[in-house]
């Protein structure tokens, strides 16, 4: 992967995975919401009366999944590819469901993070040829 990829993947990964480290922590510590200041009225339309299960959604699938994910891209694990376009589905997912349930849309939180899990999606694409690219290079070097 060209080295200004890898900047702008590890980057997204770490403020995606430190944001729901904190965002999910702080939902399970208070389920009402209070230490995020959110109220439990946002939940309305959604099946849950408080945010445990959303804390743990978060802490789990973005925070957990996105740390494994920048693992693999910094150790070169031949399973960074697929690790970045799942984290990138995962986040877009996040974020449109967390729309769609709770019938907000707040475009400085949204749309960055949508971004991020585009832009996460279409380099974990795009992965597979910047390596054979490199690889093709050293090879006829050799």
């Amino acid at each position: 992967m060209r080295a200004s990829l890898k900047i702008l993947v590890v980057l997204i990964l770490l403020v995606n995975t430190i944001g729901a480290f904190y965002g999910g922590y702080s939902l399970l510590a208070d389920p009402t919401g209070g230490l995020l200041q959110m109220p439990l009225d946002y939940l309305k339309h959604s099946p849950f009366s408080n945010y445990f299960w959303p804390g743990l959604i978060l802490f789990v699938v973005n925070g957990l999944f996105g740390l494994l994910t920048l693992l693999t891209v910094i150790l070169r694990h031949k399973l960074a590819r697929t690790f970045v376009i799942i984290q990138g589905i995962l986040l877009g997912g996040w974020i449109s469901m967390q729309m769609i349930l709770l019938q907000i849309f707040y475009p400085p939180l949204h749309l960055p993070f949508l971004l991020m899990g585009a832009v996460l999606l279409l380099i974990g694409w795009l992965m597979p040829q910047a390596i054979s690219r490199t690889s093709i290079t050293r090879f006829k070097g050799a």
